[in-house]
């Protein structure tokens, strides 16, 4: 061969190299995020899971793509939107809220499922057991929906001198029913009178703060539902219009102007979400991964909006409090 003709054929391999090495690299991961909320209001929570992921390795656009299905509060959706992401080829399937981890359950017994929920996933027949979940799914939970009973003892502890409060609940939720009736045991307990308000669009609020108003209720105990968190400024908003003191699920509300919030740490269970997928990814079996159940719960009193309201805390309620925002 003469000298020409080698280099030319070496000058045209390195050519041909770079396209036939980028073709064998392997595909990227894509993690199918399915929520029954709408993008609003959860950035904190989105940003623990992508925390998770990278505490395993994974950094969303770097080497896991992740797409993304809201059902923006319409859980009749949430069917199709995680038949699509199926559809997609999606390597691991992350369900955020009830709804949407009974949707994922129901749409695929093969792709490993994860979920992050505010229930007891045993009670609500998601798994059968935390410690080894069957089947193709596992998660976390922050069991945010069975500490509403804890939240009505601290609203009466700020609202001493209240005889009727009001529970607000989201009955597309399939724990409102549990989260009615647990509260109500706790009301007469405490020798309260607790009226249960509902609401499943923007639509309702008007007539939630409405009836408040008419009840002369005391206080307003806000349910744990991802419908709620998206709709979290709005609510607070009309809780310092209508002068009502509430109290919140989690540490999120209060950060914004809540008056206060308690409940299991939510970025701690998206967090191990993301640890949960990631570890899928790498190879790990949804079988072999206990459910995390956060165990950190906090208390946080916002002394702004409380003075706002015109309302004092009692010191031994303040002693009590986790945080408390200024």
């Amino acid at each position: 061969m003469r000298r020409r003709e080698f280099l030319t054929l070496v000058g045209s391999a390195a050519a041909v190299w770079p396209v036939v090495a980028r073709a064998q690299q392997p595909a990227m991961p894509v993690i199918g995020y399915l929520s029954s909320g709408s993008a609003k209001g959860f950035a904190t929570r989105l940003a623990a899971f992508r925390q998770g992921l990278l505490e395993t390795g994974y950094r969303e656009g770097q080497n896991v793509a992740i797409e993304y299905r809201w059902a923006e509060e319409q859980n009749d959706r949430l069917p199709e939107l995680a038949a699509e992401l199926i559809r997609a080829g999606v390597a691991v399937l992350a369900a955020f809220g009830p709804n949407a981890a009974l949707a994922a359950k129901k749409t695929t017994a093969t792709v490993p499922i994860v979920f992050e929920m505010g229930v007891d996933p045993v009670a609500s027949g998601l798994v059968a057991s935390l410690s080894r979940p069957d089947g193709n799914i596992t998660g976390a939970t922050s069991l945010n929906v069975e500490l509403g009973p804890k939240r009505l003892e601290f609203l009466r502890e700020l609202v001493p001198t209240a005889k009727v409060l009001a529970l607000l609940v989201n009955p597309t939720n399939p724990s409102a029913e549990t989260v009615t009736r647990d509260l109500q045991a706790a009301a007469r307990t405490l020798g309260l009178e607790l009226h249960v308000l509902r609401a499943s669009s923007e639509r309702d609020f008007d007539m939630v703060f409405a009836t408040v108003a008419e009840l002369h209720a005391g206080g307003l105990v806000v349910s744990a539902d991802p419908f709620f968190v998206s709709r979290s400024e709005q609510l607070i908003g009309l809780t310092l219009r209508h002068r009502s003191a509430a109290i919140f699920q989690s540490r999120d509300f209060a950060a914004v102007g809540g008056l206060m919030s308690y409940g299991g740490s939510v970025a701690e269970s998206h967090r191990q979400a993301g640890i949960h997928t990631g570890r899928i990814l790498k190879g790990e079996k949804p079988v072999d991964l206990p459910i995390q159940q956060v165990t950190k719960y906090e208390l946080v009193i916002n002394l702004k909006t409380a003075r706002a309201l015109g309302l004092e805390v009692p010191p031994m309620l303040l002693a009590r409090a986790d945080e408390v925002i200024e």
